[in-house]
């Protein structure tokens, strides 16, 4: 009763937090949910009044309509679920009921449940499925039945962030790592898949020592036993419990080589740890980096033909013959005059071998012929690898017009995806720009040559991190510019989702501390990590993205033999006058000054926004100091695809002390304007408050939400064949328009 007393305390804790209701000690904040699982961790055994304790909290929250309270439980519970050595069916069906129900609901809770009961469906039959595909995919063991791979990178400009902040995340990311090689990884599966179905009825210490004795080609034996079983049972829905169960006693048995279960001296249930996942740091220093440690990521060097290329250009090559279909190091590609005919029964009889084949792999692999002409792919074909790889939502299927073409349906079929890359950002909106530009530049990258869209499923993450002094070399010098002002997407997503606010959000001065805290010997336990296991919980449950619109900007300049620049910014843009170069510019200026005002004459062209959804194009001519665009919103419940526009105007003043001026602020909102300066002045242009992204000597810019990469290729396709269409029709209809960054949190946006 006691320690049931304790964890109902701290859930009620961290529930008051959710309204408000801060912890009187402010190093708590953001680390009650991590203190709570950890406190499970040391004892096992109460993970069950755990999540006993949350499934009548969720109920209550269901009775009393608090309905952000579900999201934020419901992750806990699964999370505690998916590492506890052993719940009961009962628990787990009470769990299963509650996420049917949410289905009744609207978004996000529908989806989220719908996710949990069809994960929580399959670990009712084969108990141990969840953390056993966790564990393979996280540690990229080799496994048939389950063949998924993730990976975590970590990505820090080290221009935003100090050296102390930087290595402090090195030293963690390190030392997570320590001690998890695939055979402890593999014992960890087994142990837990035994703890999971036989429950009270596992010698878990005598499994323990009997594995840790067994050789290395012992354990990958019985870890493959173990992963067939529990996917054979998890993969189909209507097998039973219980022969899942006498299977796995079964390999138990045979695994122990002594006396049926349940004979040895029992300790109960023990913890088997979630080993940390796969995480590397990257300092961010190269435009193409991002691509290029994805390319790695689906091609290790070690399977490379040519690891130096990757340093290269890329563009200059066929990325797809170097990576994808290279066949072996050793042999070199000749122009030759094929004899071959393609008809299997024209090859030469075969030369008599002294050692035959084994096997009908080897046999395949004799007649596997290689350096042949590649097909082409279809425009069909790449249309539908690239759309499987759009992340806008709403985007219409394309199998009926696959089906009306007269194409068979797996012909245009995506390769099914095994890898899950996991992009963790760390700074403030200046990194997030950096990944606008290039996830815009990967885009186009997949447009011209699709590689990574059919094989990766690429994920994003955000962390804000703030250092107590920025780097001033790389923030735009605004009057006003502060630390919030400078994580304002953080600051939506967390009025967006509660849950990110109190678990991420909290992050942002809580890393720089502990990066400079003095070393002590708890700071380095591999169990204590709290930021790798505060980074290892946000990628593993936050699977709800929130888009957020990428938007282009062409840049003309006051020389016209300098060639307009295009560009894409995430939060805002911002123009300010420039100093005249020239002393009969800087003359000329003065005097226009003095005259009418601080300031240049600008020709606005817009379209209002409106509630009907009409276009409305207006213009208006004014002197101003300088604009700004912002693209996210102050509150979640507006239009992410929208800018607000602040105009600082400034108006002439007569009065009887003669002539003044005065400043106002003229707002609107648009997703598409023009800006020209009248009298030829140029200005610059700051780009996501960074002052590395700085355009001078601009005359006149556009701005309009970026389109999709691929819809714009199959666009121009059309066009070429009915010059009098204005509308999408053809493939372009059910093809994503804009281009959408979305950004993975708990509950996406919580209404």
């Amino acid at each position: 009763a006691e320690v049931e007393s304790d964890i109902l305390r701290r859930v009620r804790t961290l529930l008051r937090e959710l309204d408000g209701h801060h912890p009187s000690c402010q190093c708590d904040r953001g680390m009650l949910r991590w203190t709570l699982h950890k406190k499970i961790d040391q004892n096992p055994s109460n993970s069950s009044v755990l999540v006993r304790i949350l499934v009548k909290e969720l109920e209550r929250a269901e009775r009393g309509d608090f309905r952000h309270y579900i999201i934020p439980l419901l992750h806990t519970l699964m999370y505690t679920l998916i590492k506890a050595p052993c719940i009961s069916d009962e628990l787990c069906g009470r769990v299963y009921d509650f996420c049917k129900r949410l289905l009744t609901l609207p978004k996000p809770f529908c989806t989220i449940g719908l996710d949990y009961a069809t994960r929580l469906k399959m670990e009712r039959t084969a108990p141990g499925t969840l953390y056993q595909r966790m564990v393979i995919s996280e540690q990229s063991l080799k496994s048939d039945p389950y063949p998924y791979q993730e990976k975590i990178f970590i990505f820090a400009d080290p221009q935003l962030l100090s050296e102390a902040i930087c290595n402090a995340l090195v030293t963690d990311t390190e030392a997570a790592q320590v001690s998890q090689s695939p055979r402890a990884c593999m014992c960890y599966v087994i142990t837990h898949s035994m703890q999971a179905a036989l429950g009270e009825g596992c010698d878990t210490s005598g499994l323990k020592g009997r594995l840790q004795a067994m050789p290395t080609r012992d354990v990958e034996h019985w870890f493959r036993e173990v992963v067939v079983a529990v996917e054979c049972a998890g993969s189909t829905g209507s097998a039973d419990r219980g022969q899942h169960t006498a299977r796995l006693e079964e390999i138990y048995r045979a695994l122990l080589s002594s006396s049926p279960a349940g004979n040895a001296p029992l300790a109960g249930l023990q913890d088997t740890p979630l080993p940390n996942p796969n995480i590397s740091f990257h300092l961010w220093t190269e435009d193409d980096q991002l691509w290029k440690e994805l390319v790695l990521f689906l091609r290790p060097l070690s399977q490379s033909c040519e690891p130096d290329c990757l340093g290269q250009d890329l563009d200059n090559f066929e990325i797809q013959d170097i990576i994808s279909d290279c066949e072996c190091c050793e042999q070199t590609r000749f122009s030759v005059l094929s004899t071959d005919s393609g008809i299997e029964r024209d090859l030469p009889a075969a030369v008599e071998e002294p050692f035959p084949p084994c096997s009908a792999e080897t046999e395949q692999s004799r007649l596997h012929r290689k350096g042949g002409i590649k097909k082409k792919p279809s425009p069909l074909e790449s249309v539908a690898f690239l759309q499987a790889g759009c992340h806008s939502a709403g985007v219409k299927p394309l199998g009926k017009l696959q089906g009306r073409s007269g194409i068979p349906l797996d012909a245009a079929a995506p390769l099914q995806r095994l890898h899950t890359a996991r992009i963790v950002l760390l700074g403030d909106d200046r990194i997030l720009g950096r990944l606008a530009q290039a996830y815009h530049s990967l885009r186009k990258r997949e447009t011209r040559r699709v590689f990574l869209t059919p094989r990766l499923n690429l994920q994003f993450y955000y962390i804000p991190v703030v250092a107590e002094q920025p780097n001033t070399l790389a923030v735009v010098d605004h009057s006003a510019t502060s630390q919030e002002e400078l994580c304002e997407v953080a600051g939506y997503l967390g009025r967006a989702d509660p849950w990110y606010e109190s678990n991420i959000n909290t992050l942002c001065h809580m890393i720089p501390k502990l990066a400079t805290m003095p070393s002590s010997p708890s700071k380095h336990l591999v169990t204590d990590l709290f930021l790798t296991d505060v980074i290892a919980y946000y990628a593993r449950m936050a699977i709800q993205p929130v888009c957020f619109q990428v938007y282009s900007v062409k840049i003309f300049f006051n020389d016209p033999a300098q060639e307009p620049a295009e560009d894409v910014f995430l939060t805002e843009l911002c123009t300010q006058g420039q100093d005249s170069t020239s002393p009969r510019e800087f003359s000329m200026t003065k005097k226009k000054t003095t005259l009418d005002g601080p300031g240049i004459d600008l020709t606005v062209t817009y379209r209002k926004v409106v509630v009907s959804e009409r276009e409305k194009e207006l213009n208006m001519s004014l002197r101003s100091t300088g604009l700004l665009l912002k693209a996210i919103p102050a509150d979640e419940a507006e239009d992410l695809v929208c800018l607000n526009v602040t105009i600082t105007e400034i108006i002439r003043v007569n009065n009887l002390s003669g002539r003044s001026f005065s400043s106002v602020a003229n707002r609107l909102k648009t997703r598409n304007i023009k800006i020209r300066s009248t009298e030829q002045r140029p200005f610059m242009v700051h780009l996501d408050v960074d002052s590395r992204r700085t355009y001078r000597n601009v005359i006149s810019l556009e701005v309009s939400p970026c389109l999709e990469p691929s819809y714009c290729l199959q666009k121009t396709r059309t066009m070429k064949f009915s010059l009098h269409e204005t509308e999408d029709v053809g493939l372009v209809k059910y093809m994503p328009k804009s281009l959408l960054l979305p950004i993975n949190t708990f509950a996406g946006v919580m209404q």
